[in-house]
């Protein structure tokens, strides 16, 4: 830059000195050769013109004041002034080009002539814990053309009648310039081996097609994990525009849209390859200099155990939809995750409905996009895991009859009784225990065991009474700040992107929802009645809840996670994921006995719940839970843990409109925790192809007046 302010303003200085010269010399040239004028005589009668009669005359001794040939002369110095400053400023610019930047020109030429194309790396590897491939990549043969090619119709013509594809579509392809303009254009991936052989045999009928075998995702078993794994895609216009540190983002690239692909997408991401080509003055390759071939990323190593995770994915299906059509079963949608108590590993992770990531391998084809945004296919993109957010219903109980252990208002020999309905507030509108008949007398253990509402009914009015309302001996948030320390109304921190964080509501939180509304954004009782059996506007993911239970059977919350480690090309270990305590909750210990005691009880004393753990050969314990709606079936919960005395792992399952959660969730539960205690034995379980949703479903009838059942 500023070589080139100074050339300008040498140029300009020699324009001006020219001009200068020039002035000069012109002057000296008009002095020197002036014309001397003689004495003239009078000219009388010379009138041609004159007005008034009035002669035109020539005194004599005076000579004419002006010429026509003056005027021409001055116009001809202006055009040779005007000329000289021209070629100065040419010349000044010539000498600058030549002489001072020659080499500043002859680098940009060089630029001009050669440039480098990248070319996309193959993604690393995903496996489980025990090196099985979750997902990898496979070979696809893909035709690339110049952009020349777009001149020769021949060539069009033949390469439309090999690949099957209308000339109209292989010019569209070949004008595509988004991959960068020297870049060969992909005409057709995943083509046949007879017409890769064909295109290659005959070579001299496509001048400047060429055959690549290229990288894709595989999928050995179809939607096993899906959301966990998640799928890949071509960049979006945002996301080309986003700088990401230590890469740069082409239109080419295969970036992870979702799951593990997304959140470990500079790990699985490879470093490109370059390939370096000679342009002519249109920009058309005339010869390839040079080629780095691309390396391949990462792998990564999973938490995820196949074999749980292929029970779990199929305990949902057969649950949800055992003839394909969801609502032929037990419920429209669910989840369900298995967590290492120990260490917060995640063993199995699954949600349903589902879909098959082989799918977004090529871009999703519309008719299955279509497919998979309509209500009657419920979702399957939806991680419910970690972005379903629902009411904790009984599950709650666990943490919620602790908090009362806490403050007193609930103690080993405490009873209550209840008669199937309760109006403690003296309202002339009772709520209803799920039991209508009512339990009759029971202590907190009881309550637990049979999930009675009217216990925790009574706790609430406890809290109520002792809050700012009632003697004010504690704070209108004693409760909710103890349930936060099991990390309720909290992000997990799992390595997953968009995890929802729930809501444990408080006085602030309803007084602005309703602000709109003031009638309604007063706290009263019947809030904390509504919170304390895990109803109202409480809300979780099911990992918050298995997370929440891992701090009830072994006293920590671990961060849960799906990362093992990470390999290098060369197959050495680069990464190890450290196990981190996310809350360690500081309670009474033998409140905690007691509750997790009441949770061996409850499936005890369930005879059906029992039974499905003893097919299991399960020693566990656990919780159901049934959420309420007004306009549809009550969601299905379970959470359970084994070995009750030594616990290893947790599983915790909700079925959207599953009704009974001991008797739908619990089954799903037991069958995966059956699962993850074999694999803790060594045994090699089942691994199969697990099928995306159908995206059908049927619609379910309803009854206002069903009832709970737990």
């Amino acid at each position: 830059m500023l070589v080139a302010v100074l050339a300008g303003i040498i140029a300009a200085v020699i324009a001006v000195c020219i001009v200068a010269v020039i002035v000069v010399l012109r002057q000296r040239y008009v002095e020197t050769h002036a014309t001397t004028v003689s004495d003239m005589s009078t000219l009388d009668t010379v009138g041609v013109g004159a007005e008034d009669d009035e002669d035109i005359r020539v005194k004599s001794g005076e000579a004419a004041t002006a010429k026509p040939s003056d005027g021409l002369s001055k116009r001809f110095g202006v055009l040779g002034v005007l000329a000289a400053a021209i070629f100065a400023t040419l010349g000044a610019k010539l000498w600058s080009m030549q002489i001072m930047n020659s080499g500043e020109y002859s680098s940009e030429a060089e630029k001009n002539l050669y440039t480098t194309v990248r070319t996309p790396a193959p993604r690393g590897s995903i496996f489980d814990r025990n090196g099985r491939v979750l997902v990898t990549n496979r070979a696809s043969q893909t035709v690339l053309a110049e952009s020349e090619v777009s001149d020769s119709y021949d060539t069009i013509r033949r390469l439309s009648s090999v690949l099957g594809l209308p000339v109209g579509i292989v010019r569209q392809r070949l004008a595509d310039t988004s991959h960068g303009a020297q870049s060969q254009r992909i005409i057709a991936s995943d083509v046949r081996l007879r017409d890769v052989a064909f295109i290659s045999e005959h070579a001299d009928a496509f001048p400047g097609v060429s055959v690549e075998t290229r990288t894709v995702r595989a999928y050995p078993n179809a939607a096993l994990a899906a959301h966990v794994l998640g799928y890949t895609g071509s960049p979006t216009e945002d996301e080309l525009s986003v700088t990401v540190e230590g890469r740069e983002i082409d239109s080419n690239d295969i970036l992870g849209k979702s799951g593990i692909e997304a959140f470990y997408d500079n790990v699985l991401s490879g470093e490109k390859g370059q390939r370096n080509v000679m342009v002519d003055a249109s920009g058309n390759v005339v010869s390839v200099t040079s080629e780095t071939a691309p390396t391949q990323g990462s792998d990564i190593y999973l938490t995820i155990n196949s074999a749980i995770q292929y029970a779990a994915d199929q305990a949902l299906a057969k649950m949800i939809a055992p003839t394909g059509e969801i609502g032929t079963g037990s419920g429209v949608a669910g989840a369900v995750v298995a967590l290492d108590a120990r260490d917060g590993g995640v063993l199995a992770m699954a949600s349903y409905p589902t879909f098959d990531p082989s799918n977004f391998t090529n871009g999703i084809p519309q008719d299955i996009w279509d497919l998979y945004n309509t209500e009657e296919s419920h979702a399957p993109m939806l991680n419910r895991t970690i972005n379903g957010q629902y009411a904790a219903a009984s599950t709650f109980k666990a943490f919620t009859s602790m908090a009362g252990m806490e403050y007193g208002y609930a103690t080993e020999s405490s009873y209550w009784t209840c008669t199937g309905k309760w109006d403690g507030f003296n309202t002339g509108a009772p709520q209803w225990c799920w039991e209508h008949k009512g339990h009759g007398t029971l202590d907190l253990s009881g309550g637990i065991i049979h999930s009675c509402d009217t216990v925790f009914y009574e706790i609430a009015k406890a809290f109520y009474d002792h809050g700012p309302d009632g003697t004010g001996e504690i704070s209108a948030t004693a409760l909710q700040e103890y349930v936060e320390k099991y990390n309720f109304g909290k992000a997990t921190g799992i390595d997953l992107k968009n995890e929802s964080v729930g809501r444990v509501p408080t006085p602030e939180w309803k007084a602005e929802h309703w602000r709109n509304v003031p009638s309604e954004a007063t706290w009263r009782g019947g809030d904390y009645t509504n919170m304390i059996i895990g109803q109202g506007d409480i809300l979780v993911t099911p990992l918050q809840v298995a997370a929440g239970y891992c701090g009830i059977s072994t006293g920590k919350i671990m961060k849960p996670h799906l990362l093992k480690e990470v390999r290098n090309a060369a197959g050495d270990v680069a990464m190890t994921f450290e196990p981190e305590v996310l809350a360690e909750p500081d309670v009474n210990l033998d409140d905690l006995n007691y509750v997790r005691n009441a949770l061996r009880g409850m499936i005890i004393y369930n005879d059906k719940v029992r039974d499905m753990f003893d097919e299991e050969g399960l020693q566990a314990a656990g919780k159901s839970g049934t959420a309420e709606h007004t306009d549809r079936a009550d969601d299905a919960w379970f959470v359970a843990y084994a070995p009750y005395d030594n616990p290893k792992y947790v599983v915790a399952c909700i079925l959207e409109q599953g009704r009974s959660g001991s008797k739908t969730a619990a089954k799903v539960v037991a069958q995966v925790l059956g699962a993850a205690m074999r694999a803790d034995a060594g045994e090699d379980g089942e691994v199969g192809r697990v099928a995306g949703s159908s995206g059908k479903s049927l619609v379910l009838n309803f009854s206002a007046d069903e009832g709970r059942e737990e």
